[in-house]
């Protein structure tokens, strides 16, 4: 039987995030870039710290993810993983026997992330010239293929786009199901016109980055529509890296000083800005760092704006309390899971399960209990 995510409350689900080595915008990186030791720690803190899942990154240049997963399995008991997956270098009939294989060793907690990619030249690194729209039709395709050897009783041929196989068949299925059917959670990303109706079809959890308020029921709104054409609903995660202090003066001082140290690496590593590449939700960030540096309660865009919009790179600026007042919000439109990582990565995730993640789920029951007694 495939565990459960140790979500304690059923309402909302924290994602951390895990890294070979230690390395952030305010930590630029030393040694080796696989390091066994800090994976082990990285991954058993967030354990720890009450996280329900942990996100393990692609990168074109970086160790393999899903190597990465199988060893932090290993190490955790509880603890669920969120492999980050770009379609298009593997096979998705090879993926989708390696994914199920994945979710039986780790005893059901894989969910993959799919990534079609916002960086042409990121993408050319690894040999893909499609460029963004033709991607997410490959993605398209590819969660079809998949789910197809996950679900065959038989073998079976598949011609398209994009993909030929004849006799695809998988022996192996994931541990995992959904309404009875073998099924490794997807979670996906992309805020263009190419990218919604892909959500629509396939996402369970739709991921943004951290948007204000106003930009996440807008992109929200789109993606339930989408779903709705499918008879479908899916849930939402927004990715903040939350910077706490004992008192709100303080928690603003220590992120003014991440943005100092953040501009003065840039410059010793010889970076300059850039901009958003052919990422939609890059864009949509620094479109939010234009109105301005904080925003609705707590918002802080300074760093999104000084990295291009690369990567989730908002912040929550506050105490425990308030931070996780702001959360509380975004709950409010609908959002239930929580991608969290901080700039110091490992110190962070352990401050973030003393204070943060239950202050967030006593407030979040606390508002589904009103939301009952109201119904």
């Amino acid at each position: 039987m495939s565990q459960q995510p140790q979500q304690q409350d059923g309402l909302v689900e924290f994602i951390g995030m895990i890294q070979g080595q230690k390395v952030s915008e305010i930590h630029p990186a030393k040694g080796p870039s696989l390091d066994r030791d800090y994976v082990r720690a990285f991954a058993q803190a967030h354990e720890a710290a009450g996280f329900d899942r942990v996100l393990v990154p692609h990168h074109s240049t970086s160790p393999d993810a899903t190597l990465t997963v199988a060893y932090a399995a290993s190490v955790t008991e509880r603890i669920h993983f969120m492999l980050a997956h770009r379609p298009g270098f593997v096979a998705p009939t090879l993926a989708a026997r390696q994914f199920a294989s994945l979710d039986q060793f780790s005893g059901g907690r894989l969910a993959v992330h799919y990534i079609s990619g916002g960086s042409d030249e990121e993408q050319r690194r690894d040999g893909d010239w499609l460029d963004h729209d033709q991607r997410y039709a490959r993605t398209d395709e590819y969660l079809e293929v998949l789910h197809k050897v996950w679900t065959a009783e038989k073998p079976f041929d598949h011609e398209g786009a994009h993909y030929r196989f004849q006799n695809a068949f998988s022996e192996v299925r994931p541990l995992q199901t959904r309404n009875g059917r073998p099924h490794v959670p997807v979670y996906f990303g992309g805020a263009s016109e190419a990218a919604i109706p892909v959500a629509g079809k396939y996402a369970d959890v739709y991921a943004l980055w951290g948007e204000s308020l106003d930009q996440a029921r807008e992109l929200t709104a789109r993606v339930r529509a989408e779903a709705a054409k499918h008879g479908r609903s899916v849930r939402f995660s927004v990715s903040f890296r939350p910077i706490l202090a004992q008192t709100e003066e303080a928690a603003w001082a220590r992120a003014e000083n991440i943005l100092a140290e953040t501009k003065r690496l840039r410059v010793v590593q010889g970076y300059n800005r850039g901009g958003p590449q052919q990422s939609e939700g890059a864009k949509r960030l620094l479109a939010a760092a234009e109105k301005g540096s904080r925003l609705d309660k707590r918002l802080w865009t300074a760093v999104a704006q000084e990295i291009g919009g690369r990567s989730n790179s908002t912040a929550l600026v506050g105490t425990p309390e308030q931070v996780a007042d702001a959360l509380l919000d975004y709950y409010d439109l609908g959002v239930t899971t929580f991608l969290i990582r901080g700039f110091d990565p490992l110190e962070d995730a352990l401050d973030y399960g003393r204070e943060l993640i239950p202050r967030t789920r006593e407030l979040v029951a606390q508002r589904a209990q009103q939301q009952r007694k109201a119904a």
